[in-house]
């Protein structure tokens, strides 16, 4: 890119500008560049002078383009985006951290003394901001061997905007553990540990808070507020005290009794937060009384910093737009009673645009007056921007030929090195002779006739957009999620194997005879209490059913649960009878085995214009092989909503077309049949493939082309609804199958695919997600392949939820608007969405509103969806039809009037339908003013508000669509066994039932090798004592992984772990770990007890592993412990034999260090079950 800058640099007009920047000319305007040109200049300016730039653009998208632009072409590290709200509603809602972080991270590198550019739209500059030094020392810096109380530490963090939790698991929390703490700020990667030695920080170290593991040691770290507005005690006095004064003043004026009265309540309660040094979201407000100094973001910057305003009467329109929302909004709070008349927010516009400190450079595409300026230098730069070519290289190559005679520069610019490639080839095969190809992005190209220099992105070179995929810190993997919903929280449903479905009231640590032990006590029917001692963990699981319905609860020692287990298993049976006669078929019936790639195939795929996430080449993998084997593949490909199946999907099919096989892609609705037909043209595109669509979109004569084609083998790829299945549509040699969403085809459809699928390769795309637990037990019969991470987008869409009120609305429509995008609007009631639809008409003239509702007939309904697709309207005002696949990603703003009435899972898959292209997307979840929420709705509205990272609302919505899941994949019938016994059981008798048929089929014997458990009856203090680890879902989830030990390494790993999140192991939780070696060494030579009688150990040996052991040796290795252990053949009447552990005179853990180490022994004189085979042959 550096060529790139140089090259600009050489011409006459822009070393005036520099020329007139260096002499200190004030203001200079300059017109006419066009494309990424200004950015071009910017950096030019940059690399020339080295000295700081602010560049004020009018929106949030502009800036985002310009910044993208700046960090290509110099370096990321030198450039910062400040995304300021562009909504003042925005300010108060609860929020997504991420823009939240970005600008935190803006001001504290600013009042540190950064000196590159920074990009900044309109609003962000007008707005009040902490005072530069406020924000540098609302920063805690940690380095390892300093002193600093713990609490004065807690205290500092508190103040800085931190929230104590007990398990710190997302940004701005932190947690207290001993003399550990750990807190993740929202501008770090990863969360941080810090531990204590009295009052000294003994070490620091970053953790992953998916697994609460320790990453690397550090020796100093940073710690960066959570909050925009930190503020020392002094400032919060101050500011309770002046808005005291004007609450006093205000009511005085006001004779409404009862508006005095919610003016005094709600004003009264935030001045008393204000008292309290508490933080609360309505905190902007009082900005100006907080800050009385009023800075904003331009007093953050250095003297000689150089100002770059872009389309200038674009900024004064935004300005006078922004202070009209502004003063709008206030009015609507005063009258409500939330607000208090002069409390500003923001810097006057005339103020920022015409009393400006810094040297100045307007930037306008054309030239214009600006009112209030007198520019000292005003250049117009001949400049055009590069035409698009679609990909037709005949009219490129044409171009490049007069370009060469006018002996113009030419600069093509490639995302990476493959696409270098790509381009090389390109050209070459059209004869034309590649001028300086560099690597990197700019939004757009641009030709400047002065210089003769010519840019062409690859964006004007073929019609994909290429996209910057910017990587996004990893969030945690579904894998982890779905793990965390499973957590036990006291009063949830538990489900116990032998006793059933009861009610969990929690993990308590009883004393018997003198010892400790954690027990899980639950309730069954009538008030009976069932104590579970804490190693039969394994017995009790989460009850996961239906979210509405609460389960029916048990009766301890009555044999209904019995019945009902009956009654699921022989159900459970006739499934795994169905799938493994489907599996047998499939093995035997042949198919065709493709062969490897091609080069076509990865030249292909490097025209992707994403980077693919590990899962999707995962998948891809796993379905090529598939395609590769002579038997026919049938996958099941599941990934949320915008995930990209689609691309796995082409990646398939191109695959199939390649080899000469057609393709046949179903799906369930017109509209998803023109989006993948859209979606595969695009793909498609330069290669020789002929791609139909047969819908009711098409003409009868259309369709019977078609149709022809078909039969004949001139159409290779056809993609279509259920027209495909009917009796009139022949394949000439057809080799893949794609389904999407089978469920949703009727059981008329499931019997003609039926027919369709023999000897083919099938694969079938789901959005719902299929739950691990049944993934596995479905493993070897059916074949899944899951997409959970989420495909690199850019930005997380920004989730608010707040009050309904018409001023919102009209806001971020006419917001969305101004960038050319669209609204959906979701109103789920047919009575009332077309005055809903008015009342936006009304608040918004200018927009276009359509309607569509579920009582539509289906082609009316599809007409208002195409037409909204081809940007004939701006706003869908609809019912929740929207959720079902169809991909607009022109729409990038949501509105849910009534959210609190929708269910979470729809909620979340709604939020899924916007940001699904390269901007920043706006999801407002609304309900009605003052209006007494259910509890049911409220605690869905919380959850939604931690919604804005995938949190803890992620796991209600997985947790009621792993069921539909489950619904879909073995027929919806199973709904009310799964829901009679919990999620879990049911998958662990499906996983039995299928793996013991699938063992008859493959002819081997049912495998009978049960591993003894073997039961410790000792008396030591074996347990996690509450001053350890205090929080009991922590407890739970440490005692899970103790009874999962199988091997001995493992507890080592264990025990790592326990001292990196809760230090240094009490001698019970030694004990603990010591007796989950026992149960490992037990499973490894069959011991069937070890039990204690007065001061001896007995260890109780199963008849069945007598056969391995040889009795010499054992009676060798009892002489070299000095006979404190003996063999016994068996106790005297006829029971097992077992060895005895004399323990007179030893404390119980010198008795428990003693068998551990003979046990270690013990294995020279155990034979293992190799060695017995050979001995019987």
């Amino acid at each position: 890119m550096k060529a790139l800058i140089q090259a600009f640099a050489a011409d006459a007009d822009y070393q005036t500008v520099l020329t007139g920047v260096t002499a200190g000319m004030r203001e200079q305007l300059i017109s006419g560049l066009a494309g990424s040109s200004r950015q071009v200049l910017v950096s030019a300016l940059r690399s020339d002078l080295d000295r700081p730039m602010l560049v004020v653009t009018h929106n949030m998208f502009a800036a985002q383009k310009i910044a993208e632009d700046l960090q290509e072409l110099l370096s990321p590290s030198e450039v910062l985006l400040y995304p300021a709200n562009e909504l003042v509603a925005a300010e108060a809602a609860v929020s997504s951290p991420e823009t939240l972080a970005q600008r935190i991270d803006a001001l504290i590198r600013l009042s540190q003394g950064f000196r590159g550019i920074v990009v900044v739209p309109f609003s962000g500059v007008r707005r009040y901001v902490p005072v530069k030094g406020v924000m540098a020392d609302a920063q805690i810096s940690l380095k390892v061997g300093e002193s600093l109380p713990m609490e004065t530490f807690l205290r500092r963090m508190t103040g800085i905007g931190y929230e104590r939790v007990d398990r710190v698991e997302s940004k701005g929390e932190m947690s207290v553990r001993g003399g550990i703490v750990d807190f993740y700020p929202l501008t770090s990667p990863v969360a941080c540990r810090v531990e204590w030695f009295d009052e000294e920080i003994d070490s620091i170290r970053t953790f992953d808070a998916s697994d609460q593991r320790s990453l690397e040691k550090l020796d100093a770290f940073v710690v960066t507020p959570c909050r925009e507005l930190p503020a020392d005690e002094r400032r919060f006095k101050n500011a309770a005290q002046h808005a005291q004064d004007l609450l006093d003043k205000q009511l005085e004026k006001m004779a409404d009794r009862t508006a005095k009265e919610r003016l005094k309540g709600e004003i009264g309660s935030e001045i008393e937060k204000l008292r309290e040094e508490q933080y609360f979201s309505e905190m902007y407000k009082y900005v100006s009384l907080l800050y009385p100094e009023r800075h904003t973001l331009l007093d953050y910057l250095p003297q000689d910093t150089l100002l770059i305003l872009d389309e200038p009467l674009r900024l004064i329109e935004t300005a006078r737009q922004l202070e009209r929302d502004e003063a709008e909004w206030a009015t609507h709070l005063l009258s409500h009673g939330k607000s208090l008349p002069s409390l500003p927010l923001a810097r006057e516009t005339d103020e920022i645009m015409h009393h400006r400190a810094y040297q100045t450079i307007f930037l306008s595409l054309f030239l214009r007056q600006i009112p209030h300026t007198q520019p000292q230098n005003i250049l117009n730069f001949m400049c055009r921007a590069t035409q698009n070519f679609h990909g037709q290289m005949n009219v490129l190559k044409s171009e490049m030929d007069r370009w060469k005679k006018a002996g113009a520069t030419v600069m093509m610019l490639a995302g990476s090195a493959e696409r270098m490639d790509r381009m090389r080839r390109v050209l070459h095969d059209y004869g034309i002779e590649p001028p300086s190809l560099i690597e990197g992005n700019l939004q757009a190209g641009f030709e400047l006739p002065s210089i003769h220099l010519v840019v062409i992105t690859e964006g004007e070179m073929f019609s994909q957009k290429q996209r910057k995929a910017t990587r996004v810190d990893k969030k945690i993997d579904n894998a982890e999620r779905i793990k965390s919903y499973t957590e036990l929280k006291v009063g949830d449903y538990v489900v116990h194997q032998n006793h059933g479905i009861g009610k969990y009231l929690g993990i308590g640590t009883l004393e018997i005879g003198g010892i400790h032990k954690d027990y899980m006590h639950v309730m069954y029917a009538g008030g009976d209490k069932l104590s579970v001692p804490i190693e039969q963990i394994d017995m009790i699981q989460k009850y996961v059913g239906s979210e509405e319905k609460e389960p029916k609860v048990y009766k301890l020692g009555g044999n209904e649960w019995a019945r009902v287990k009956t009654k699921v298993r022989s159900s459970v049976k006739d499934i795994a009878d169905e799938l493994i006669k489907l599996y047998a078929d499939r093995q035997a019936s042949p198919g065709f085995a493709f062969g490897q790639d091609t080069p076509y195939q990865q030249e292909f795929e490097a025209m992707f214009p994403y980077d693919e996430t590990r899962d999707q080449l995962r998948a891809i993998g796993e379905i090529k092989a598939d395609m590769e084997m002579s038997r026919p593949m049938d996958r099941l490909l599941c990934g949320d909503v915008g995930y990209g199946k689609t691309e796995v999907a082409v990646r398939a099919a191109f695959k199939a077309a390649i080899e000469g096989k057609q393709v046949a892609i179903l799906v369930p609705t017109t509209i998803l049949a023109q989006q993948h037909f859209e979606t595969f043209r695009e793909r498609f595109s330069g290669y020789p493939f002929n791609v139909q669509v047969l819908s009711r979109f098409r003409s009868r004569k259309e369709q019977n082309e078609t149709m022809k084609g078909i039969k004949a083998g001139t159409v290779d790829i056809v993609i279509g609804t259920h027209r495909l299945l009917s009796q009139d549509v022949v394949f000439k040699d057809l080799g893949l199958l794609i389904v999407d969403e089978e469920q949703r085809f009727g059981v008329s459809h499931k019997e003609k695919l039926k027919r369709l699928k023999t000897n083919v390769d099938v694969l079938t795309l789901t959005a719902t997600p299929i739950p691990r637990t049944l993934h596995m037990s479905m493993l070897g019969v059916r074949d899944l392949s899951v997409i959970e991470t989420p495909p690199e987008n850019r930005f997380p869409v920004q989730t608010y939820v707040l009050e309904y009120s018409a001023a919102l609305v009209r806001e971020s429509v006419e917001r969305e608007l101004a960038r050319g995008g669209q609204v959906y609007y979701l109103y789920n009631r047919v009575q009332g969405i077309h005055q809903m639809a008015d009342q936006i008409k009304a608040l918004v003239p200018d927009a276009r509103v359509a309607v569509g509702h579920g009582q539509m007939s289906e082609q009316e309904l599809e007409k208002t969806i195409l037409d909204f697709l081809d940007g004939e309207s701006d706003v869908l005002v609809s019912t929740s039809i929207i959720e079902t696949g169809v991909d607009i990603p022109n729409v990038n703003t949501l509105i849910v009037h009534d959210a609190d009435k929708m269910g979470l899972s729809q909620l979340y898959q709604l939020r899924g339908r916007v940001g699904r292209s390269n901007r920043i997307a706006y999801a407002y979840f609304t309900y009605q003013r003052d209006k007494v929420l259910t509890e049911v709705a409220e605690k869905r509205l919380q959850s939604i508000k931690e919604f804005t990272e995938l949190g803890s609302g992620f796991k209600i919505a997985m947790r009621d669509l792993a069921i539909r899941g489950a619904g879909n994949l073995l027929g919806a019938e199973q709904h009310g066994f799964i829901a009679s016994v919990g999620f879990d059981l049911y998958s662990q008798m499906l996983a039995d039932e299928v793996a013991a048929r699938k063992a008859q089929l493959d002819g081997a014997a049912p495998v009978e090798e049960r591993k003894v458990a073997t039961v410790i009856d000792l008396s030591l203090d074996a347990y996690l004592p509450s001053d350890y680890i205090y929080d009991s879902i922590q407890k739970i989830e440490i005692y899970k992984k103790v009874a999962a030990i199988r091997q001995i390494e493992e507890t080592e790993d264990l025990r790592d772990e326990l001292v990196d999140r809760f230090g240094d192991l009490p001698l019970a939780v030694e004990n603990l770990l010591a007796v989950a070696r026992l149960k490992a060494y037990g499973a490894e030579y069959g011991i069937e007890q070890i039990s204690q009688k007065a001061d001896d150990w007995k260890l109780r040996i199963a008849a069945r592993d007598m056969a391995r052991i040889d009795k010499k040796k054992v009676d060798l290795l009892c002489l070299k412990y000095e006979n404190r252990f003996k063999r016994f053949d068996d106790d005297g009447a006829g029971g097992p034999p077992f060895l005895l552990l004399r323990g007179k005179g030893l404390t119980q853990e010198q008795r428990l260090e003693l068998l551990e180490k003979f046990l270690h022994d013990y294995q020279e004189a155990v034979k293992s079950k190799g060695e017995l085979q050979d001995v019987a042959q």
